[in-house]
């Protein structure tokens, strides 16, 4: 499993809280994004991705999905602009 730079996969438990800040680069500033709550599943899922060329010829992502505090789902892809923050 490829790990972003970022995130010790390892750490991860079903109900952590976490805050996840995803960062998206651009060419003159970074938009920057952060949600937080309880972790409910860390996954790696396929896209349907069809340039990627790996294993079943789709692009394998990390996927954390959290539960925030007004009950909604929250499904982060992580990858190398991605931090995740463990809450106390």
């Amino acid at each position: 499993m490829n790990q972003p730079a970022n995130t010790n996969t390892a750490a991860f438990k079903i109900g952590q809280r976490v805050a996840v800040t995803k960062q998206i680069p651009r060419k003159l500033e970074n938009w920057n994004t952060t949600v937080e709550g309880t972790i409910e599943k860390f996954e790696q899922q396929k896209t349907g991705s069809w340039f990627a060329h790996s294993k079943d010829d789709k692009l394998w992502l990390d996927r954390l999905v959290l539960r925030k505090d007004d009950g909604e789902i929250v499904v982060c892809n992580l990858d190398q602009y991605t931090r995740v923050e463990v809450k106390a």
